[in-house]
């Protein structure tokens, strides 16, 4: 089965980035002189998806307006001759990629944010990436990997990580079965954010999926939690009861760029693979080093 759409909830307000959020959304900040947002939909492009599906808030219009054209900017670029940066503005949003987007009517966490987007989804397999969270994979495209996995298998992905004991109330955390002492990669178990020291595992939820179209089924019955949300967990812990969720264990580095040091790291890491920044801004580290 192939998965050619993808799901990016960008409706939250960002909190952990005020005050810089009140009025540039947190997927907007830029990582070296591109947007969060940017590297994640070249990931989810880079692995065959040509349907983007942004969950966004009426707020928050500069998202959808980066991946819409700007005839003025592009005839202004291309008076002066700077074909370089007419070619990239063009290149960002590829010609067989559609990007479309989908108004998130309450702020209702990110299982509701996810339902939002069934009609556009349909019937057919797609992922979701957590635009705040950048993937940079050490080899092949992670994504990819897990789509291939998908079409292998026939059952929903959830890519994980190894954390902290310490950290893992910061995260959905599951479970994988095991075999004569042996860990597969079958999830038996989902909590969102467990307290310390009652978590099943260390293993975090990462910020990308890929699912089969009944996770839609178990959105809709799942209802809000404490705080008001409808939790994606909650509906993978249901869907699990049906079906068959797979762990993939990420293969490279992740940076979480909706807190503060997470942007700070994503900064570093992105500037020092620029052929132009790196050895001066190397330099640089190392002088206040």
């Amino acid at each position: 089965m192939s998965v050619k759409k993808a799901i990016l909830p960008v409706a939250g307000f960002g909190t952990r980035l005020l005050p810089a959020s009140k009025s540039i959304p947190k997927e907007m900040i830029t990582v070296v002189d591109r947007p969060a947002i940017d590297y994640v939909v070249q990931e989810a492009v880079e692995a065959g998806i040509d349907t983007i599906v942004l969950v966004n808030h009426p707020a928050k219009q500069a998202i959808e307006n980066y991946f819409d054209r700007n005839a003025e900017l592009e005839s202004l670029l291309e008076k002066k001759n700077k074909t370089q940066l007419l070619d990239e503005i063009r290149s960002i949003v590829p010609a067989h990629v559609t990007v479309v987007a989908v108004r998130q009517s309450a702020p209702l966490g990110l299982g509701h944010a996810v339902l939002c987007a069934e009609k556009v989804i349909g019937d057919a397999p797609f992922a979701v990436l957590l635009p705040d969270v950048l993937v940079d994979s050490q080899t092949e495209n992670n994504l990819t990997q897990m789509i291939a996995q998908f079409a292998a298998n026939e059952c929903s992905q959830i890519m994980v990580e190894d954390v902290a004991p310490e950290r893992v109330d910061q995260y959905g955390i599951v479970k994988l079965s095991e075999e004569n002492g042996v860990q597969s990669n079958q999830i038996v178990e989902l909590v969102e954010k467990p307290a310390v020291g009652q978590a099943p595992s260390t293993l975090a939820v990462v910020g990308r999926y890929v699912f089969t179209p009944q996770i839609f089924k178990y959105l809709k019955e799942t209802t809000t939690d404490k705080s008001g949300e409808i939790q994606l967990t909650d509906a993978m812990a249901k869907l699990l009861n049906e079906q068959k969720i797979q762990s993939f264990t990420l293969q490279g580095d992740t940076f979480d760029c909706g807190s503060k040091i997470g942007y700070l790291k994503a900064v570093a890491h992105y500037a020092l693979q620029r052929d132009e920044l790196k050895d001066t801004f190397r330099a640089y580290l190392k002088s206040i080093l």
